[in-house]
C-alpha cells in the first residue's frame, strides 16, 4: 500500500481561496437541504454556474473542453464545495467516474460527443450496477445485454440508482455472454439513453421521504453499436477501474462536515464538558488523517496509477468515520435532533442521523469492501 504524504502548493491555496469567494456570491446555494450529504443534493442551476467557472472536468484534456488541471486542483475545488455543504449531485456522477472511465474506454466520438457536455454542466449521468438480489456483489448480476441487427437489446432491472429521475444518460453493466466458471466475464458496460423507449423509471422513497433513489426497468431496450462502452466482456476490468475513482475522495468523509463544523462553534460559545471537547477533538483528528489518505490516493491518480486497495480503505475508514460521528455528536451535544429544531445544529444532527446508516452502503457494503481488502493485500 502507498499513502506517501502530500503537501498542497501555493497555486492550490490560491484556488482554495477562489473557492471560497465564489462559494459567499452563491450562498444561497447553500442550505440545510444541501448541508448533510451535499453531493446527494441536485441542483442543476448551481452544477452550470461551476461549468461556467471550469471547475467540471478540470482535469479533463483541452481537446474535449477541459482544463488539464491537476488531480490535487480538483481535490481543492471539491473538498472546499462539500465542506460548505454545496449542492453538486448533478453533475457527481459525470464529473467524477464517468468522464475518467470514458477518457480511458471510450471512443473518439463517445469522448467528443459527450465529454464537453459533462465539462459545461449540461450532462447527467446516472450508474447502472446494482440489482434486486445482489446487493455489493456486481458478479451476480442478471441483466442482460444481447446482439441485435445494428446493436444490442437490453433487458433487465437496476435499483438503488441515484438520480436517474434527473440524467439523460446511464453507464450500465450487465452480462453479454453465457455463465461461466470465472463470474467475472462476459459483462460488458454500455452508455443508456434513458430516455429509451422500453425504460420506466420508479421512485424508491427512504425514511427521510427523499427520492435520491430509483428502479430502472428495461424491456427490449435497443442500444446501438456506437453505444458500447469499452470493449465486449471486459466490463468487470473496467468497472473496478472506475470504483477506484469513486471510493477515494473526500466525499466519503465529509458528507456530514457541516455537522462537525457546527459543533465546533457551539462548542466554543458555551460551557462544554470536558469528554465533549476530547470526543470532538478526536474525530477531527481522525478526519485529518482521512484527508492526508485520501490526497495521497488523488496524487497517485494523478500519475497515471489505479490505487484499488488504497482506495477501498480510504472509503471503509471514511464511512466508519462518518457513521461515528453522527452517534458521537448525538451521545454528547446537549441538543434535541429534529427538522424543525430551534437551533442549526439540532438539525444538521437530524439529518446526519437519518443518512448515516446509507454511508457504508452506497459504493459497495462494508462487507465486500473488507473482501476487496483482503484480496489486494494477499491474505486471501
Amino acid at each position: 500500500m502507498n499513502f506517501e504524504p502530500v503537501t498542497l502548493s501555493e497555486k492550490d491555496k490560491d484556488l482554495r481561496e477562489e473557492v471560497r469567494s465564489f462559494l459567499i456570491e452563491h450562498k444561497c446555494f447553500l442550505t440545510n437541504s444541501s448541508a448533510i450529504d451535499p453531493w446527494f443534493a441536485c441542483v442543476p442551476e448551481f452544477s452550470r454556474l461551476l461549468g461556467a467557472k471550469g471547475w467540471i472536468g478540470m482535469t479533463f484534456p483541452k481537446q474535449y473542453g477541459g482544463a488539464e488541471r491537476s488531480y490535487l486542483e480538483r481535490y481543492v475545488v471539491i473538498e472546499e464545495l462539500l465542506a460548505a455543504g454545496a449542492p453538486v449531485g448533478a453533475h457527481w456522477f459525470a464529473d467524477r467516474q464517468i468522464g475518467p472511465l470514458l477518457l480511458r474506454f471510450g471512443t473518439e466520438e463517445q469522448k467528443n460527443h459527450f465529454l464537453p457536455q459533462i465539462i459545461r454542466g449540461e450532462c447527467f449521468f446516472s450508474i447502472g450496477m446494482s440489482e434486486p438480489d445482489s446487493g455489493s456483489d456486481l458478479a451476480s448480476i442478471r441483466t442482460k445485454g444481447q446482439r441485435v441487427k445494428g446493436g444490442w437489446e437490453i433487458n433487465g432491472q437496476k435499483t438503488w440508482t441515484s438520480f436517474a429521475q434527473n440524467s439523460r444518460y446511464m453507464v450500465l453493466l450487465c452480462k453479454t455472454a453465457a455463465k461461466s466458471e470465472d463470474r467475472h466475464e462476459g459483462m460488458s458496460q454500455f452508455i443508456i439513453d434513458l430516455e429509451s423507449e422500453g425504460i420506466t423509471r420508479r421512485p424508491i422513497q427512504n425514511l427521510a421521504g427523499e427520492e435520491h433513489f430509483y428502479e430502472v426497468f428495461f424491456e427490449n431496450v435497443f442500444v446501438p453499436e456506437d453505444r458500447l462502452l469499452g470493449s465486449e466482456g471486459n466490463g468487470w476490468n473496467q468497472v473496478m477501474a472506475e470504483l477506484a475513482f469513486e471510493r477515494s475522495g473526500p466525499e466519503r468523509f465529509l458528507s456530514n462536515f457541516q455537522l462537525l463544523d457546527e459543533a465546533v462553534d457551539v462548542m466554543r460559545s458555551s460551557i462544554s464538558r470536558e469528554s465533549t471537547k476530547q470526543v470532538i477533538g478526536q474525530l477531527v483528528a481522525r478526519l485529518m488523517v482521512l484527508r492526508q489518505m485520501s490526497l495521497s490516493v488523488a496524487c497517485q491518480l494523478q500519475s497515471g496509477a489505479l490505487p484499488v486497495t488504497e482506495a477501498t480503505i480510504v472509503k471503509d475508514l471514511g464511512t466508519s468515520f462518518e457513521q461515528e460521528m453522527a452517534d458521537c455528536l448525538r451521545m454528547h451535544l446537549l441538543v434535541e435532533p429534529g427538522e424543525d429544531a430551534a437551533e442549526r445544529i439540532g438539525q444538521l444532527l437530524s439529518g446526519s442521523i437519518l443518512k448515516s446508516p446509507s454511508f457504508s452502503l452506497r459504493g459497495g457494503t462494508r462487507e465486500i469492501l473488507r473482501g476487496i481488502l483482503a484480496k489486494g493485500l494477499g491474505l486471501r
